[in-house]
């Protein structure tokens, strides 16, 4: 009785919602954990000088709210101006951000289909419209037409597939597109081209491009993303956010990390090399792997019976990520670790 009465005060748009499901994080240390894309390496150095160096007194202030010293970093990073810059904490909060300032109570959501799950969730929460695009059987895409949609939510490279979707097309799109879009590039270190110019061209007033420090940084347990376009988009996000979104240790870990890009481009070489031997021997084995251009491989067993796979992987405590479906199903998702933890992997599927 009590159960009901208490329901009745929860949204039904979320009492009806499915969460995000994360990928599993094993306390066991003998498990070799390639399920959820993080970086093998540890971060930087400076990251752990700046963290010996920090004065845990200064935790009594507020962080800055403007994020000031950071933005300036990015800037220079990209060529662009700090205004052009949002810090958010954790791409994830950067994406309910947009999700509130460029949709309308009856707009609508876009996304590709396979992409990062938590895009239609994140539109059931807002309780809008979900305009989702299929992907083709090879994973590039065409969009329908009409189509339309406030806000647009696209990966580049994509998750699950590792796919690199064409420059020219997304830009085409861009320009065409009624709302706004959001190229989320968490993995576009470990590829051979970015959008993020796209972003920055004066002919692209919607186009927004988000990047994250979990992937080729090694900071995913920190919450680090950012967010980098035109000054009106950007400053539509800054009136919603919370009024102190990325704490002093996050920023001061951030910078330290930016600060290095070149530590960051070397674990990137090492990844990207650990890529193309486990690609090459997985097609040597009959698997099927499309041409990743991030950190992870998204494989097909010669049999297609990726779900047995999975679970013989996960009995010998190898995990990985595997998606059921139609499209999905006869895939699974494999992070690129260590040499070592992709020959442990090799050696398991034998």
């Amino acid at each position: 009785m009590w159960y009901s009465i208490l329901i009745m005060y929860i949204c039904k748009n979320v009492q009806a919602l499915v969460a995000y499901t994360p990928g599993e994080q094993p306390k066991d240390p003998g498990i070799v954990k390639l399920n959820t894309n993080e970086n093998p390496y540890p971060p930087s150095p400076k990251v752990a000088e700046a963290l010996k160096a920090f004065d845990y007194a200064r935790l009594r202030l507020y962080p800055d709210p403007l994020f000031v010293a950071l933005r300036q970093r990015i800037a220079e990073i990209h060529g662009c101006q700090a205004g052009q810059i949002f810090i958010g904490n954790g791409s994830d909060e950067i994406l309910a951000l947009c999700t509130r300032a460029f949709v309308e109570n009856d707009g609508s959501v876009g996304y590709f289909v396979p992409s990062y799950s938590l895009y239609p969730v994140l539109a059931e929460i807002r309780g809008v419209e979900k305009r989702p695009v299929a992907l083709n059987a090879d994973f590039a895409w065409r969009m329908p037409e009409p189509y339309g949609a406030s806000l647009f939510l696209m990966t580049n490279p994509n998750a699950p597939t590792s796919m690199m979707h064409d420059k020219k097309v997304v830009a085409a799109f861009c320009r065409a597109f009624g709302g706004v879009v959001v190229i989320d590039e968490a993995y576009v270190d470990f590829a051979d081209s970015s959008c993020m110019d796209l972003a920055l061209a004066a002919g692209n007033p919607n186009t927004l491009v988000m990047r994250t420090l979990s992937k080729s940084f090694s900071l995913a347990g920190l919450r680090f993303g950012y967010l980098v376009g035109p000054e009106p988009l950007i400053s539509a996000v800054y009136k919603i956010k919370d009024s102190y979104n990325m704490d002093m240790l996050a920023q001061t870990v951030g910078l330290a990390a930016l600060s290095d890009l070149p530590y960051m481009r070397g674990n990137v070489l090492k990844i990207r090399a650990t890529r193309a031997r486990l690609t090459a021997e997985l097609r040597r084995r009959g698997w099927r792997v499309c041409d990743s251009q991030t950190n992870f491989l998204f494989a097909s067993p010669p049999d297609g019976d990726a779900g047995k796979v999975f679970e013989a992987l996960k009995a010998s405590k190898i995990f990985v990520r595997y998606f059921p479906g139609t499209v999905t199903g006869d895939y699974l998702r494999i992070t690129v670790g260590t040499d070592a933890q992709a020959d442990a992997l090799l050696a398991c599927l034998h």
